[in-house]
């Protein structure tokens, strides 16, 4: 028989900067510089002292775990990244589980198109923290959208995603 192991628990002190606001926390993980990574039912937060930052599940692209160093790298959709390294990559196990259900539960449709020149864009209905519902079109910055070729390729699939769910 295995040993129960607790998950670990938010500080009181660092629960009220969160301001949940009628959210709730799903899961929490110690991280090894000393702050702490909570996923709450909208969002990602990351407390560091006195300071929190909060990301919408929906500005969230995706995420990869390394379960050898128990490092989360969080790529946001405005193409930059937050690299969380979880304390205890075992006990972290479950944040790390919540983390991707949340991440893929704001995504309701997608679909990924080749683009001229080269090049996948990833158009994606996906649904805000307060459950409204938009699109999101997600490429390497060396996609030109003002050419026409690759705009008419955009909008296309956009219009698919968006017909597909209702939203026109």
């Amino acid at each position: 028989m295995g040993l129960l192991r607790r998950a670990p628990r938010l500080p009181e002190q660092h629960r009220g900067r969160l301001r949940l606001a009628g959210d709730g926390v799903l899961a929490v993980a110690e991280l090894a510089d000393r702050r702490w990574a909570v996923a709450s039912r909208r969002a990602l937060h990351v407390v560091d002292g006195d300071e929190v930052r909060r990301w919408a599940w929906a500005q969230i692209d995706r995420g990869a775990l390394d379960a050898e160093t128990g490092t989360l790298t969080v790529h946001l959709v405005n193409g930059t990244h937050q690299v969380l390294r979880l304390l205890n990559s075992r006990s972290s196990r479950p944040f790390a589980t919540t983390f991707r259900e949340r991440v893929q539960s704001s995504v309701v449709c997608s679909r990924t198109v080749t683009v001229p020149g080269g090049g996948a864009v990833h158009v994606t209905v996906r649904r805000d923290e307060d459950g409204s519902l938009f699109t999101q079109v997600i490429g390497p910055g060396t996609i030109d959208l003002s050419d026409p070729k690759v705009a008419e390729v955009v909008d296309e699939a956009e219009a698919q995603v968006r017909e597909s769910v209702g939203l026109t």
